[in-house]
């Protein structure tokens, strides 16, 4: 069982459910839930990590979506992130190396023969091969292995073996990005009258660029493959064109996250301009991360956050079609306090301090339904706040992982 006290303030807490109703100074990492929805299993002759999805309240047993499977590679994925991020802030620790060993092995495990992963497993231990969230292709949850794959990669160095297919296994996914990614003809075309590029994931998917950017950052940082480079290069100059709006005008600055649509989850796409920019000195990456920023982000949290909307174009000015504003979940929290942060160490300014706080507040109860989603004696994170004042109190893999994320990258700062 593994605890982390930094520090906490002594609040009273709600007696139905245990939570702190207002922030804390410091928050506890706790990775007891995380803890409980790891499983060493045996998985293709290999012993593995899972991390089961779905965790029900009130007694957080696990469950089964049933189209999809118990455990996934998304998830093992941002567990993989989240525990190297943890050696990063708190040292080596066996056991977590131990995890990223046997969840790592999870990964290579579903590599599909076509160099794509597949995505979830049943309960049977077989692959789900067929449903639309797991077939082997360029999507999430291939973009997501590589990303995991390469912070694995220097973690687990004194395993030759692992080290030599880890090496293999992104070598093949990258050869199908890179032939499945059309960055020798950098075309843009029109939806109604909203400019967008067509050469990244999906066609129009921003999100899935930045996720891209940053598995490809690392992996550049191994290898300094010139044609990795190009295709960051390609991802970000495709992200920002997907920007709309100014400091003055809606949507101030907001980058879409496919075709029309904005949504709060996976959009990463300022945290990875501001990495590729620092990474390569690239001014022009900077900015456009910093617009989003410092104009859209204060908006959110003055006008309350919102988990999806959709935009027209009238001229030179955007409108909302549709908004919207439920559910709210830890996954559409963690990429703002990312690249706020991520802000804050380019520009020493502490306006993005105080907005990665902000941000991160919403944890612990400044929030639509003023309930605190981290519970930082159990680890449990709720799975998000789906009306006014209602709280879907499951706690999943996602949630779970995706609170620890913020908490991580939030340690070592000043609250």
């Amino acid at each position: 069982m593994l605890l982390i006290i930094v520090a906490i303030a002594i609040i009273s807490c709600n007696a139905n459910d245990g939570m702190l109703p207002t922030p804390t100074l410091k928050t506890v990492i706790n990775l007891n839930h995380f803890n409980y929805l790891y499983e060493d299993i045996s998985f293709q002759g290999k012993e593995v990590g899972i991390v089961h999805i779905y965790s029900e309240y009130p007694t957080y047993e696990y469950a089964i979506e049933p189209n999809e499977g118990f455990t996934c590679v998304d998830d093992i994925a941002r567990a993989i992130v989240m525990l190297s991020k943890h050696i990063e802030v708190f040292g080596t620790n066996e056991n977590i190396i131990n995890q990223i060993l046997k969840l790592t092995e999870f990964v290579l495990q579903m590599q599909n023969e076509n160099g794509y992963f597949n995505n979830f497993i049943w309960s049977d231990l077989s692959i789900n091969t067929s449903y639309k969230t797991s077939i082997a292709e360029l999507n999430w949850w291939s973009l997501r292995a590589l990303w995991a794959l390469e912070y694995a990669y220097p973690l687990v160095k004194s395993d030759a073996e692992l080290t030599s297919r880890i090496g293999l296994a992104v070598d093949r996914v990258l050869t199908n990005i890179k032939r499945d990614l059309p960055i020798d003809n950098l075309q843009t075309e029109y939806l109604g009258n909203l400019e967008l590029p067509t050469w990244l994931p999906q066609k129009y998917a921003s999100d899935q660029a930045a996720l891209l950017i940053l598995g490809l950052l690392k992996n550049y940082q191994r290898t300094n493959d010139a044609v990795v480079k190009n295709l960051i290069d390609a991802m970000a100059k495709g992200i920002i064109i997907t920007q709309k709006g100014d400091e003055y005008n809606y949507p101030y600055g907001a980058f879409m996250s496919w075709e029309n649509l904005w949504h709060a989850w996976g959009n990463t796409q300022s945290y990875a301009l501001l990495k590729a920019g620092r990474k390569f000195d690239n001014i022009e990456y900077i900015e456009s991360a910093l617009k989003e920023i410092d104009n859209f982000y204060p908006k959110i949290l003055r006008n309350g956050y919102a988990e999806a909307f959709w935009l027209t174009k009238d001229g030179e000015n955007y409108s909302e079609i549709k908004r919207n504003k439920f559910p709210q979940i830890t996954y559409g929290l963690r990429p703002m306090v990312w690249a706020s942060l991520e802000a804050y160490q380019y520009s020493n300014n502490t306006k993005h301090l105080d907005l990665a706080k902000n941000l991160k507040s919403w944890l612990s109860g400044n929030n639509e339904a003023n309930k605190a989603i981290y519970n930082p004696s159990t680890g449990i994170c709720f799975d998000g706040i789906v009306g006014p004042a209602e709280v879907n109190r499951n706690s999943g893999a996602e949630s779970t992982i995706e609170g620890l994320l913020i908490l991580l990258e939030m340690e070592g700062f000043d609250y």
